[in-house]
């Protein structure tokens, strides 16, 4: 596949430093690596906090109501011609947006294989913005658009559970998220960092990592940290993060450590310093950073939900409750807090399962599902 053309379309890619669009930046780098040809077709802004990878082509967009930091692509425009001209051995659509739909419109019209991926898990989103009786015509919309590709590549088998309850009949493909178990990995644990950020020896330390946005939860987060610091336990908590809805947090949890936006080592270390992991999300399609933390050697307390239920196996590397339910959330942490053998056997356990996933052999798999797409279309 040394030769392959592909044009990436996607509604974020560089204008925020989400799971997303680190995923399919890394998966365009890796692309190039091999001698691939890739084009991205993206909303961006000026000063994009990415340094994308790639040779982007912006489209016109606009902010998103209420959420002005995210894009919401018009439409492909006169990029078009540029998708046409560059001659794609196939397309990869990331977000069922205008853009996507244009292009996916201008696959089936020339005839070039067009795939699809599914990131974002949209009908969790809809009752935030109370538009929960929208549900049933997003999911027809949904049905026809990955119905119309050859193949839609999903991040874990609960998440293709759930398309598939919901009528999507596409040729559903696991495409799982890695890690770079040589950085993400225990023995970046730091005792000094801890120091420096006021958590003795003896405490135990309790993480949530994720962008600030009320989607994942934040009410659930809330009132199980602040539910933890009311027990007579030896417990800090800290969240990692940015976003919207930080300045109600922290105005709200005085007790706990707020991080503000990290990446890099400093991301690394707060992960590997931390002794249990918290994610309340319900909205996750995979749950990168539930796969950082345990390859940090950190068990995880997270909703049961899709996603999240491909990662932590209940009572062995953590586990999985009730979505929405601080009190439930509040218990299993303190299980894991009051219990020092069970912190070690799921800690151990957690590394030992993160070592499945390597960033390699995942992309290795995707290839092979492109060369697999592109032959099935021709014939």
């Amino acid at each position: 596949m040394k030769n392959l053309r592909i044009v990436l379309v996607t509604g974020n890619y560089n204008h925020i430093p989400d799971g997303v669009s680190l995923t399919l930046n890394r998966l365009v780098g890796y692309l190039e690596s091999i001698g691939a040809k890739v084009l991205v077709v993206a909303p961006t802004i000026e000063n994009p906090p990415i340094h994308h990878s790639g040779t982007l082509i912006p489209i016109k967009s606009i902010s998103a109501p209420g959420r002005k930091e995210y894009r919401v692509s018009v439409g492909l425009g006169k990029v078009k011609k540029t998708i046409l001209d560059f001659k794609p051995d196939l397309i990869h659509i990331a977000t069922p947006d205008i853009a996507g739909f244009q292009a996916l419109k201008l696959a089936l019209k020339h005839q070039i294989p067009v795939v699809s991926s599914y990131h974002t898990h949209f009908s969790s989103y809809l009752e935030y913005y109370g538009l929960s009786l929208m549900e049933p015509l997003l999911w027809k919309y949904l049905k026809y658009f990955y119905s119309n590709s050859v193949h839609t590549y999903v991040p874990s088998q609960s998440m293709i559970d759930t398309l598939k309850q919901n009528g999507v009949k596409s040729d559903l493909r696991i495409w799982a998220r890695g890690i770079e178990l040589d950085k993400f990995n225990p023995d970046k644990r730091d005792l000094a960092w801890r120091q420096e950020m006021g958590i003795k020896d003896d405490e135990i330390l309790v993480t949530f990592v994720s962008r600030l946005v009320w989607e994942k939860e934040m009410d659930t987060l809330r009132s199980t940290f602040n539910a933890l610091h009311n027990r007579d336990l030896k417990v800090k908590t800290m969240i990692v993060g940015d976003g919207p809805a930080g300045p109600e947090l922290r105005e709200t949890m005085p007790d706990t450590i707020f991080t503000g936006y990290l990446k890099g080592e400093d991301l690394i270390r707060a992960y590997a310093s931390s002794d249990v992991f918290m994610f309340p999300s319900i909205s996750e399609t995979f749950g990168n950073v539930t796969l950082e933390a345990l390859a940090c050697g950190i068990p995880a307390v997270v909703a049961d939900a899709q996603g999240n239920k491909s990662l932590v196996v209940d009572g062995y590397n953590g586990f999985l409750v009730t979505p929405k339910d601080a009190d439930a959330f509040t218990t299993k942490i303190m299980k894991i807090v009051n219990d020092s053998n069970l912190r070690i056997e799921m800690s151990k356990n957690a590394t030992e399962f993160a070592g499945k996933f390597t960033w390699d052999k995942i992309f290795k798999e995707l290839i092979d599902n492109y060369a697999q797409a592109i032959k099935n279309y021709q014939k």
